[in-house]
């Protein structure tokens, strides 16, 4: 049988992805909760086999690590809401702090660039008009948005406890893909996603627990208004990488405007939130993560925007994972290594083409 030419090949499977990524959007709903209940399973998975090595029934066993999952996000999301209620108390000083800074804002507007209130005002009004002309069809999705995000969170204890009660069943269909003699390399491949999930997720756990307590407790110390809110949405922006932290910036900065009016309130916070970041991208990240991760900057960035706009926010989330799951597979393939080699992070140190100096 006359073999498939390179460029055929290579066609093929650009065609696959796009078609992969286009089933990823249309069934966006279906596809992301069994992927992060599959994400949790395996980061669970330890737990687990620890109440089973104590003889804890199977059934209780999977229930356990679920409901202490349950109880530690219930309270985050406690703890988020009493800042924010904390916030929405200072309100009144909020919305004067905030006029206060607009007049600043136009005052220089109109000594700069000659614009009168009287113009400033016509522009936002007229903004303002296009604004409310799309918030009818915004708040139309709303509903919408709200029972899907229900339904996720609904779902995603079920399909947890489901991949872990089946967790045999689904490695033996993976199995039964492969010829026998092929085994050993896809159960190796298994055990380092595995390993490489469980390191990355709980990293992420550990990695959003030292952001609040240092941000947040370093911002209590000069006094900062919401202290603890930045941190905690500095922490869990920054589980997007590379730009959850330039968005977690950009609000710690409207935070602390809204609540203040001194300059040196915002340079303490944007030196704290660099300070901070600095000890997580060099000091302690790496040596609680190492690397297990291996997906070069290009190649992370790209995709975590690519699945933000098919999937959101728990796309964005998720992408680095996925991206390193699909590094190791491809890594394990003869046919597919060349794409592990376009996603790593290993640079060599000399140009693989060879130009004869004539």
């Amino acid at each position: 049988m006359k073999e498939i030419p390179v460029t055929v090949k290579r066609s093929l499977e650009l065609l696959g992805i796009f078609i992969l990524g286009y089933l990823f959007v249309i069934g966006n709903t279906i596809i992301m909760p069994l992927l992060m209940a599959f994400f949790f399973s395996l980061m669970l998975m330890p737990v687990f086999r620890f109440f089973r090595k104590i003889k804890v029934p199977e059934g209780i066993a999977i229930f356990l690590p679920i409901l202490l999952l349950t109880v530690m996000v219930a309270l985050v999301i406690w703890l988020f809401s009493s800042q924010v209620a904390a916030l929405l108390d200072d309100f009144p000083l909020i919305e004067r702090t905030v006029t206060k800074h607009l007049d600043n804002l136009s005052i220089w507007i109109s000594n700069s660039f000659g614009f009168s209130p009287a113009q400033q005002l016509k522009f936002i009004n007229v903004q303002s008009a296009k604004v409310f002309n799309s918030i009818g069809s915004v708040l139309q999705g709303a509903a919408g948005s709200l029972t899907g995000v229900l339904i996720f969170i609904g779902l995603l204890p079920i399909y947890i406890y489901l991949i872990i009660l089946y967790r045999n069943l689904f490695l033996k269909f993976i199995l039964m893909w492969f010829k026998p003699g092929e085994h050993k390399n896809v159960e190796h491949g298994i055990r380092q996603t595995e390993k490489m999930v469980k390191s990355y997720l709980i990293g992420l756990l550990i990695q959003i627990t030292y952001i609040i307590v240092l941000l947040g407790g370093s911002l209590l110390l000069f006094g900062i208004k919401n202290a603890l809110l930045i941190g905690i949405i500095f922490a869990f922006l920054n589980l997007i990488p590379y730009l959850g932290a330039l968005i977690g910036n950009i609000l710690g900065v409207l935070l602390t405007l809204a609540s203040s009016e001194s300059l040196s309130d915002i340079i303490i916070v944007l030196a704290a939130i660099t300070f901070v970041q600095f000890l997580d991208n060099n000091i302690l990240m790496p040596r609680i993560v190492g690397s297990q991760v291996k997906v070069n900057p290009l190649a992370a960035i790209v995709g975590i925007i690519a699945a933000g706009s098919m999937a959101g926010l728990s796309g964005m989330f998720l992408a680095l994972p996925v991206l390193s799951i699909l590094k190791i597979i491809f890594d394990s393939s003869e046919g597919y290594k060349q794409w592990g080699v376009l996603l790593g992070d290993e640079r060599p140190s000399k140009s693989p083409i060879h130009v004869n100096q004539g």
